[in-house]
């Protein structure tokens, strides 16, 4: 029998916990159909990934797979496309453990719409639910990156915007969507509802205002 270069018990909470996660993102809309990956650090060397093509809303724990820090298969299955944009988040901060993507109708807009290189809420409340913020008088700068498909390129890139102090909690592809991180999935939840529903009141704003 083959040694696992994780821990099986771990595996399977991870697997079950993203199913779990998975679903109640799909139904707030925030991953239609197949788009989106989540993810959750197994150790040092490995991550639970969700597989490529599965559907967001029959999200099962068959549709997690393990990968390794240069995402790399490591069980049965074929990695999401943009495993490496995970990896490069593992690696960077061993003190991530979870990692959500979404393509969520707001971000898609705000990103193609408004060619900026960046979004920045400040003054919302709901900014004390991103770890590291206490007060409603925060701002949150969140790079835009374009999105040209190259993962391994892109990649690159924010690690490169992170190794600058560039990116704390998040940042967007132009028309692709939004990738946060955190200590762990719950947190991690936690700070993706709260950057989607921003996301969404800035949206709004924008509209109102005719900007």
């Amino acid at each position: 029998m083959i040694e696992r270069p994780y821990s099986t018990a771990v595996y399977r909470d991870a697997a079950h916990a993203l199913a779990t996660i998975g679903q109640r993102i799909y139904q707030h809309g925030w991953s239609p159909a197949t788009s989106s990956n989540y993810s959750v650090r197994l150790n040092a060397s490995h991550a639970a990934i969700t597989r490529s093509g599965k559907d967001k809303g029959l999200l099962q724990e068959t549709d997690i797979m393990a990968v390794d820090m240069n995402g790399q298969a490591a069980s049965d299955g074929k990695p999401s496309a943009e495993t490496l944009l995970h990896t490069q988040l593992y690696r960077r901060h061993d003190t991530v453990g979870a990692v959500l993507h979404t393509h969520s109708h707001a971000s898609t807009v705000l990103t193609m719409h408004w060619p900026a290189n960046s979004i920045t809420l400040e003054g919302y409340e709901l900014l004390k639910a991103l770890e590291g913020f206490t007060t409603h008088d925060s701002r949150l700068v969140i790079p835009v990156f374009d999105n040209t498909q190259d993962i391994a390129a892109l990649a690159d890139q924010v690690d490169a915007a992170m190794a600058d102090g560039d990116i704390s909690h998040a940042y967007l592809i132009r028309g692709h969507g939004l990738y946060t991180w955190a200590s762990d999935l719950p947190t991690c939840y936690r700070q993706l509802e709260a950057l989607e529903t921003l996301l969404a009141i800035e949206l709004d704003r924008r509209r109102l205002q005719g900007v």
